[in-house]
């Protein structure tokens, strides 16, 4: 076991205190059935929400299970025990909704009018060319 001197000790409290400052974390958490999403008030005085949809593990339950949330590890979490799904909040305020797998199977997902219009104007072309192998 490493020993801290006073100084480092000291040095590590008040990091450790101006990371409980600055920090997202949160306060509260919520599911709001009415508008089917996640609640989360932060330590700062902000709100922050999202469907759960979005979010790994969270996509197919239903709202007595979404309404069981739980924030651990003095507000950096949010934890749902009978769904077994933790999510990060400083995570979630990243935009990142679960494992590196789980967003790259739904990068690219969304749609919009301009991505409607441009996959019909690719269309009327004959689609996307096919690709060549060369060699």
């Amino acid at each position: 076991m490493v020993e801290l001197t006073d100084a480092e000790y000291e040095a590590a409290v008040e990091r450790g205190r101006i990371a409980q400052q600055t920090e997202p974390r949160a306060a509260a958490a919520r599911y709001d059935k009415r508008n089917s999403r996640i609640v989360v008030d932060l330590t700062n005085g902000c709100t922050f929400a999202f469907p759960p949809h979005m979010a790994q593990g969270l996509e197919t339950a239903t709202d007595k299970e979404l309404a069981t949330v739980e924030i651990l590890g003095a507000g950096y979490g949010l934890h749902w025990e009978e769904l077994d799904v933790d999510l990060s909040v400083p995570g979630l305020l990243a935009g990142i909704f679960g494992t590196k797998a789980y967003m790259a199977r739904h990068a690219g997902q969304a749609t919009s009018p301009a991505k409607a219009a441009a996959a019909r104007k690719n269309g009327c072309k004959g689609g996307r060319p096919r690709k060549t192998v060369n060699g």
